[in-house]
This record gives structure tokens, sequence and C-alpha cells, in this order.
């Protein structure tokens, strides 16, 4: 099925919804720089949308902690088919630092289910950039 999915979103542009779920902000500062005109995701056509109802993409940053949990639950099901989830940085894979403490469930993958996974601490906007061209079946150097 995901195949199926990454065909039908290839057809299209890409529009891309974030949620930190619980980190320290240091993958989201990597992530809003990719939106930069260093890097700019926009010449892909991908665009940050402010509703999850619109989106192709979740991009998760950060740990999932308990009280984000559902959160996380309810955008995913709130996005329509086909859609992916993009697991950004270490803690978003798999909890990263943070796996251990008391508020803490884990990576992305323990709530929803995640088709790429990121990992780095924090993300460099190119990695970002790299996964997502791959994801269109364009190769890029992904840095600059």
């Amino acid at each position: 099925m995901v195949e199926y999915g990454v065909s039908r979103l290839r057809r299209k542009s890409l529009w891309v919804y974030h949620f930190n779920s619980g980190g320290c902000n240091g993958c989201d500062i990597e992530f809003v720089a990719s939106l930069t005109p260093r890097y700019d995701i926009e010449r892909l056509g991908i665009q940050l949308v402010p509703s999850p109802r619109h989106a192709d993409v979740l991009v998760v940053t950060g740990p999932v902690t308990t009280q984000s949990a559902q959160s996380l639950r309810t955008i995913y099901d709130q996005m329509p088919e086909p859609r992916l989830v993009v697991a950004l940085g270490t803690c978003a894979c798999s909890g990263g630092i943070f796996s251990n403490c008391y508020n803490v469930v884990g990576g992305a993958e323990k709530v929803i289910p995640v088709n790429i996974k990121i990992p780095g601490c924090p993300v460099r906007p190119g990695m970002f950039l790299k996964a997502l061209a791959r994801l269109y079946g364009v190769e890029t150097d992904g840095e600059r």
C-alpha cells in the first residue's frame, strides 16, 4: 500500500504538516531551516500547510510523550489517504536520549505507522530535502 500511496503522491506537489511531539526543538529549527531560501523545499513543490486535513506528509519531531500521544493519533487520523509519516530526528525515530523518561512513550512508530525515518541529532535540512527528493524520484546531493 505504501508504494501505491507514493506513486499517487508523485502526481502532485507534496503538502507537509509538522508536529512537535515534545522534543528539545533542535530538529524543529532545522526543519524550519529547510523552508528558508538556502535549502528551499518549495523548489520541489513542497509546501507547509496549517491543517492536517490538507496534508500528504506528516513530519514528526521529538519523542512522543504521554500528553502528546493522543494528539498525534488524532492528527494522523485527520489526514486524507494516501498519507506518509516522516520521523525526523533520533527522538522521533526511537525516543532518543529521552526514551527512558517516565513520561515518554517512545518514537512516533509506537503511536502511528512511520514510513520514513531520518535519524540525527539534529537532522540537517539537507537530509530532509534528500529524503523527500528520493520520494519524488529525483536525485539530489541534499547539501549546499
